[in-house]
């Protein structure tokens, strides 16, 4: 490695620096047997922006990338800190990718793209709406010239509606999904969550979505344009008001939770102790029963009412009991501790001792890469695992005609329900809680035969509140279009009919912990014996090797671990962890392991063979922070401050009129400035010559805001949203997850849509639209199942059993079937 030089400390930090690395680079060799699943797939990338990522996500999958500068078209903003004259994020994105210069204004320019468009399967870009740029690109005519080809348009708000020329930045976004209404701690502000997000986790949905719509293009030969929202990617990807939620929700959905920040800090505490904090998830009834034992049984906790979570919860005497039992203890002991009684914990580090871990090392999973000459940076080896080989390209691939995708084997199964782009496909899902039941949904609703394998004794955790009526709104949005089917797994005539089941299937999810489908004889080396296509997905909280593989993972104790918690938190108050009732990353980890599987689809048209995904949802997060991270080991003492190093002034969250009521305003760049400084009336500000430049109005930031903090504090939030995006200003009010549904963007976009459940009291409000494209259908209303609820059916169709055998396996135990309680 090499010191970052002078110049770029001075212009990052103001100060001469040398690069002492705080932690040692575990370095590895990329596994030579790694067979990209995209070699042969080519994407036309016309993105600046965050939402370059969707291409990274591409390019490390094994497709051939190339970024074309196309005048009139494109533009070289990047994202990320920017050291030594580079933009951080963006050089990490365009790892790999190949680059050209295109004049469609010259006829050889014209030539050129035209060639490069007849080249290509994929093309992805993101002019604003409403721009020349968009005229000059012209998709449409695109389309019908190259009707194959499949373009992902991307933009803030979507080209459909009224609201399509509002611009968005991270903070706007936040403020608008209803996230950011949950991010903080009661009595205080909001609070602006770490890092670029909701950009990170809607390239995610958007390459899923590109991908969906290329493996329809392999059946069909047709492509089409999508019109993606980053707005309707967070708001589905990040932590979605009306998704699936953690078992500690208790079956109530986050739209429902009250319009202040209520401190749910209970449901996951973050408990004191000799040297820290650590971070603890007691939820199910043997969790707490090892705690019960951890702290000696103290006999004021012996009521066998403290089984049951609301108790729990409710105690206003338990977390301090815990919080003494602790005190004495370091974060290491702890863990030992936790594990060895079956409480699930995590130590909160800070992102270095994050980044110094022996599971970070052993797992390879942060590679030495050079992004300038003198710039060598740590950047992580790829969102996940591909046959046990991490899923990273560090150069353009290299590829033949015979390495093309064919598509026979997809296009044997003809779609025979109009606009769903994964009908014909079969999934088999033993996916629990948010990321395994989020991840088949996402196939379900695009219209994959998508079947749960479940059975009571081992219950899935997001079942466990479902109460009399058997169905919560949070069960009914993660497990919509599925069919249920009860097998005892750890009985062999179970696992045997499982594997009969695989025959006829494409793709099989789980999200246990690693070892369990392996002791069960039903991991992918197991299962490829039975069906050489099949493609197998595993989401775990850390990745199936290293020390970590089999702690017990939660979001909550995943962010804990990475650095996340660490840097939720209030500036002047380092121990304010916020990060109390988030998702986070759950919704996009399963649009990663979605990803993986289709990828897998594509390459299985070249090699006919399946393979297997690997999601660690540790990494997933910290790739997330990938820019910052580079950024911290160029400067001295480790990860810095450093998102205030790209920003204008103001910034931030501003109170507006009414309780509780916040406003993001975001200035970009001088033109968003003296826009800004027009609408609020306030143009002194911009006729004074010391706020004329980006820096200037940095050192005055305080000044700035407090200006604009009075203006705000006059205007509803709405009004004053509306008024600075019509001015060209980003901005967006903070929303509750209950505003959304009548919120008029979601309406025009078809976000959500009511559905009667036959087991719920009353209509559910779920997400509807997922892919926004002429030839795509919103999801079929197939509710969610009871336990086994197609037990019968999917045993005589496709295990081929008569009424007879089922009965006799159903006296046996090995299949189950729902008895429907009675409300």
């Amino acid at each position: 490695m090499v010191a970052a030089s002078d110049a770029i400390a001075e212009q990052v930090l103001g100060q001469n620096i040398s690069y002492e690395p705080t932690w040692e680079l575990a370095l590895s060799d990329i596994t030579p047997s790694y067979d990209p699943p995209l070699l042969g797939v080519r994407v036309v990338d016309l993105v600046s922006g965050p939402m370059q990522n969707v291409g990274r996500l591409l390019i490390d999958l094994g497709a051939t990338v190339v970024r074309v500068r196309l005048a009139g078209v494109t533009d070289d903003s990047g994202f990320g800190p920017v050291v030594g004259g580079i933009a951080l994020g963006s050089a990490i994105a365009a790892r790999g990718a190949g680059a050209v210069t295109i004049d469609p204004a010259t006829d050889a320019g014209r030539s050129e793209w035209e060639n490069v468009l007849a080249a290509s399967d994929i093309l992805i870009e993101n002019t604003a709406p409403g721009s020349s740029a968009e005229a000059t690109l012209a998709i449409p005519e695109i389309t019908t010239t190259h009707p194959s080809l499949v373009v992902l348009s991307i933009s803030d708000f979507g080209r459909d509606n009224d609201f399509s020329r509002w611009q968005a930045t991270t903070p706007v976004i936040h403020a608008l999904t209803s996230e950011l209404s949950r991010s903080g701690l009661p009595g205080r502000a909001p609070l602006m969550p770490p890092g670029e997000l909701p950009y990170d986790v809607a390239a995610a949905q958007a390459a899923f979505e590109a991908l969906s719509m290329y493996v329809d293009r392999l059946r069909t030969g047709s492509g089409c344009r999508i019109d993606f929202s980053v707005l309707d990617g967070a708001m589905q990807a990040l932590d979605p008001a009306y998704g699936m939620t953690g078992s500690a929700s208790a079956g109530v959905p986050l739209s429902s939770l009250p319009r202040g920040r209520a401190d749910e800090r209970y449901k996951y505490p973050i408990i004191a102790c000799k040297d820290g904090f650590v971070r603890i998830c007691v939820l199910a009834q043997r969790q707490w029963r090892g705690m019960f034992e951890w702290m000696g049984r103290p006999e004021e906790f012996a009521d066998p009412k403290y089984d049951k979570l609301l108790v729990r919860f409710k105690s206003p005497d338990l977390l301090p009991a815990i919080g003494r039992h602790f005190a004495d203890k370091t974060r290491t002991e702890l863990e030992q501790q936790g594990q060895e009684y079956g409480v699930p914990t995590a130590s909160v580090l800070t992102p270095d001792e994050a980044l110094a871990t022996e599971q970070i090392r052993s797992r390879g999973f942060l590679r030495e890469v050079e992004l300038a000459p003198g710039v060598i940076v740590p950047v992580p080896a790829g969102a996940m695992e591909i046959d046990g080989a991490r899923a990273w390209v560090d150069t353009p691939p290299e590829t033949t005609a015979e390495q093309r995708p064919r598509g026979d084997i997809l296009a044997a199964r003809p779609r025979t329900r109009p606009g769903l782009p994964l009908d014909g496909i079969r999934v088999l899902d033993f996916g629990v809680i948010v990321v395994g039941g989020d991840t088949g949904r996402l196939f379900g609703d695009l219209g994959a035969d998508v079947i749960k394998i479940e059975n009571s004794a081992f219950i899935d955790g997001a079942r466990g509140a479902q109460g009399p009526a058997g169905m919560t709104p949070g069960f009914a949005a993660g497990h919509r279009n599925k069919r249920s089917i009860g097998i005892d797994l750890r009985n062999p005539a179970g696992q045997k009919l499982v594997r009969q089941l695989v025959r006829s299937a494409d793709i099989v999810l789980t999200n246990f912990k690693p070892g369990v489908m392996n002791s069960l004889g039903l991991d992918y080396g197991s299962l490829e014996d039975v069906n050489p296509g099949i493609v197998v997905v595993d989401s775990s909280a850390f990745g199936p090797t290293g020390p970590w593989s089999r702690r017990l993972g939660y979001g909550p104790l995943v962010r804990a671990a990475t650095g996340c918690t660490a840097r939720w938190v209030y500036p002047d108050d380092p121990g304010s962890f916020s990060d109390a009732i988030t998702v986070y990353p759950d919704h996009v980890c399963a649009r990663i392991g979605a990803l993986g599987a289709l990828a897998l689809l594509i390459r299985r048209e070249r090699t006919r063979l399946g393979g297997s995904v690997s999601v660690a949802q540790s990494e997933v997060m910290l790739g997330h922070f990938a820019p910052v991270i580079a950024a911290g080991h160029l400067l001295e003492g480790g990860l810095p401050q450093v998102d205030v190093l790209e920003r204008d002034a103001p910034w931030g969250l501003f109170p507006a009129a009414g309780d509780d009521e916040w406003l993001a305003v975001t200035v970009r760049d001088d033109t968003d400035w003296a826009a800004l400084c027009s609408a609020i009336g306030r143009t002194d500000l911009l006729d004074d010559e010391a706020l004329s430049t980006a820096a200037d109005r940095h050192a005055q930031r305080d000044r700035i805001d407090t200006a604009l903090a009075k203006w705000t504090r006059e205007h509803a939030p709405s009004d004053a949203m509306k008024l600075l995006q019509e001015a060209g200003v980003p901005a967006g009010a903070m929303l509750r997850g209950a505003d959304l549904p009548d919120w008029a963007y979601c309406k025009q976009r078809g976000a959500f849509r009511e559905e009667r459940h036959p087991r719920g009291r009353e209509p559910y409000v779920l997400e509807n639209v997922q892919i926004h494209a002429d030839p795509v259908a919103e999801p079929p209303y197939g509710p969610a199942p009871l336990l086994g609820e197609q037990t019968r059916r999917i045993a005589e169709d496709l295990l081929g059993l008569d009424e007879d055998q089922i009965d006799d396996l159903l006296r046996k135990g090995v299949l189950e079937i729902a008895v429907p309680r009675t409300s």
